[in-house]
């Protein structure tokens, strides 16, 4: 398993590695040690999440509090989604700046997405399925979101599925009345970079 740092600083992909045989094949998908030795802390686990995505279903920008805020260990089971982290955090000198990892049924590779940074993901296939681990549970009053389409962020969200077809974007009622980045920074929204920061480092310190 190997774990590359994205351009937003506190992401990372996870590649594992693949045994086959005329069975099938086997994986692991996630290791703690490897985990605190690449990410410098360990992941704790408090929810499992299950989403399954038509093709072209948008999902996010969605972040929450912090602290304690909630990291992400996402992978797609099933089918394909172009995954997308955004940097939210003011004062990040990353700030508003994204990336993104496919995660499908082939490379599956996992995302891991630290306190105040946001997801989203658009499905690149009908029934993909995405877990996701996070660190703790869902509050709505601390959950907030970001217009994926907003154009400070400009995300270049894919125009074709895995298989090359047109793909036409939908998005939940939530979703579309999502404020923009700029909205969501006025009226204090958005994480605190430091803040973020010296949560990262008391979890570090155990």
């Amino acid at each position: 398993m190997t774990y590359r740092e994205l351009a937003v600083p506190g992401a990372w992909e996870i590649t594992p590695r693949q045994h086959g045989d005329p069975r099938g094949l086997f994986l692991e998908a996630f290791q703690g040690g490897p985990f605190e030795q690449s990410v410098g802390h360990r992941f704790t686990l408090a929810q499992a999440n299950c989403s399954v995505s038509a093709a072209g279903a948008l999902r996010g920008i969605h972040y929450a509090d912090v602290p304690p805020g909630q990291a992400k260990y996402v992978t797609c089971t099933t089918g394909a989604v172009l995954d997308v982290v955004v940097d939210l955090r003011v004062g990040s000198p990353t700030f508003a700046h994204w990336d993104a990892v496919l995660l499908d049924d082939r490379g599956r590779r996992a995302m891991y997405l630290s306190e105040g940074l946001g997801h989203a993901f658009v499905s690149l296939a009908d029934d993909s399925t995405v877990i996701y681990l996070c660190s703790t549970p869902y509050t709505p009053e601390r959950e907030h979101g970001v217009h994926p389409l907003d154009e400070e962020v400009a995300i270049e969200w894919p125009t074709v599925d895995r298989e090359g077809r047109p793909l036409r974007l939908t998005l939940s009622d939530k979703d579309t009345a999502a404020p923009s980045l700029a909205q969501a920074r006025s009226h204090g929204l958005l994480p605190d970079f430091a803040a973020a920061q010296a949560y990262s480092r008391s979890l570090a310190a155990g």
